[in-house]
C-alpha cells in the first residue's frame, strides 16, 4: 500500500477536524493525514537521500505553527538524517525544505541567516566543548543569537539548578562549572535553556530525553509545555520514549526503512483507534466481513491470540460487540505498523 502522509497544523484548526473525519470513516488509508494547507514553520516535501544501502524515500511532513510533532521509528529508520536535512546540515538528493513559508534554496545568504536565527537545535548529547564553562556557553549563544534574552536564560538556568541565585550570577561557582563536569541531565538542561532563551520559533530536538532519569525528564517536558503556551513556537522532536510523546505531542509521524509508514494526530490514536485481541475464528470472521479493506488490515501473532490495529474503535465495537478491544497506544501502533502482517 502506498502511503503519502502529511502532518499539518495543530488541534485548533477547523480544517484539521474536517480532514480528520474522513480518516475516521476509513475513506483514507490508515495513517494518512493530509493537512498540507496549514501554516507551517517547517515543511519537507519529497525528501530523498541515499547512504549506501539506506535511503530516505520521498519523505513529506509538516511541522505546524503552535504544535509539537513527534518523530518515531526504529534505529536506522532515518530520523536523524531527516532532521539534519531540515537544519541544512546535510544536503538532500531530492525534494525541498521550506522554513517559515519560504523555500530554502530560493533564499539569499542574508535571508537564510535571518531564518536560521529563528531555529534552535537540541541534540541527544551535550556537544559543547568540555572545557567551556556554563557562562561561556551563554556568551557563545549571545554571539550567535542577537535576540538572546539574558534574563530568561538566567531564570531558566536557576530553575534547572545550573545557576544558583546570586547578585552576580555569571561569577558564581555554578556559572564557572565546566561542561565536562555536568551530568547528562544537566547538559541537556543547559542546551534547552540556551535554545529557549535565544528566541527560536522552531525547535528541532533529537532524542532530548534519552538517558535521563524520570524526574529530569518530567522537568524537561514541563518546560517544553510552558514554552508552547503562546502558540507561536513549534517543535519537531524524535524520541524512543513514546510515553514522553504521549504527554506533549500533537502529532506522531513514524519512519520505517526511510519511508513514512504512519502519520496521525495523537488525539486520534488515543481516542479513536484501538487494538483488537482476537482468537483464530474471530480473526477469520473479521477478514471475511470486509470491515477493514483488503490490504489495510495489520495483524501481529501473540501466544494465544492475534492483535489487529483498528482505525475506529467505537465503530468496531458496534459491529463486533463480542470481540475484545482496547485503546491504542503509540507503542502498539508502532509495533503493528512496523511488524504487522498486512492482509
Amino acid at each position: 500500500m502506498s502511503m503519502k502522509a502529511y502532518v499539518g497544523t495543530g488541534a485548533q484548526s477547523a480544517a484539521h477536524f474536517a480532514k480528520k473525519s474522513l480518516d475516521m470513516d476509513n475513506k483514507l488509508p490508515l495513517g494518512s493525514l493530509d493537512l498540507s494547507g496549514e501554516i507551517c514553520d517547517l515543511r519537507l516535501r519529497g525528501i530523498g537521500k541515499s547512504y549506501g544501502e539506506f535511503a530516505l524515500q520521498s519523505v513529506s511532513l509538516d511541522v505546524p505553527r503552535g504544535s509539537i510533532v513527534g518523530l518515531v521509528g526504529r534505529n536506522g529508520a532515518g530520523k536523524t538524517t531527516l532532521m539534519k536535512i531540515a537544519l541544512g546540515c546535510v544536503k538532500s538528493d531530492s525534494g525541498s525544505v521550506e522554513l517559515f513559508g519560504k523555500t530554502r534554496d530560493n533564499l539569499s545568504g542574508t535571508e537564510l541567516t535571518a531564518l536560521k536565527a529563528r531555529i534552535g537545535y537540541v541534540s541527544s548529547v551535550c556537544a559543547y566543548p568540555l572545557q567551556m564553562s556554563v557562562a561561556q556557553v551563554a556568551t557563545m549563544y549571545s554571539l550567535a543569537y542577537p535576540k538572546l534574552d539574558y534574563q530568561l536564560l538566567e531564570n531558566l538556568l536557576e530553575r534547572m539548578g545550573l545557576l544558583k541565585s546570586n547578585p552576580k550570577p555569571h561569577r558564581s561557582y555554578a556559572a564557572r562549572k565546566k561542561v565536562g563536569e555536568l551530568s547528562r541531565g544537566m547538559g541537556m538542561k543547559l542546551q534547552l535553556a540556551c535554545v529557549l532563551a535565544c528566541g527560536a520559533d522552531l525547535l528541532v530536538m533529537d532524542e532530548p530525553t534519552a538517558g535521563l532519569d524520570p524526574i529530569v525528564r518530567d522537568e524537561v517536558l514541563d518546560i517544553l509545555r510552558e514554552c508552547m503556551g503562546d502558540g507561536t513556537k513549534s517543535i519537531l522532536i524524535s524520541s524512543h520514549i513514546t510515553s514522553d510523546l504521549e504527554h506533549i505531542a500533537d502529532y506522531i509521524v513514524m519512519l520505517e526503512e526511510g519511508k513514512i509508514a504512519f502519520a496521525s494526530d495523537c488525539d486520534r490514536i488515543y481516542d479513536e483507534m484501538g487494538v483488537a485481541h482476537l482468537r483464530g475464528e474471530e480473526l477469520e470472521h473479521l477478514l471475511a466481513s470486509g470491515y477493514i479493506p483488503a490490504g489495510q488490515i495489520r495483524i501481529v501473532k501473540r501466544d494465544f491470540s492475534w492483535d489487529v490495529l483498528v482505525p475506529n474503535r467505537a465503530q468496531f465495537e458496534r459491529n463486533f460487540p463480542n470481540f475484545a478491544i482496547d485503546k491504542a497506544t503509540i507503542d502498539e501502533t508502532m509495533t503493528l505498523v512496523a511488524k504487522g502482517e498486512l492482509r
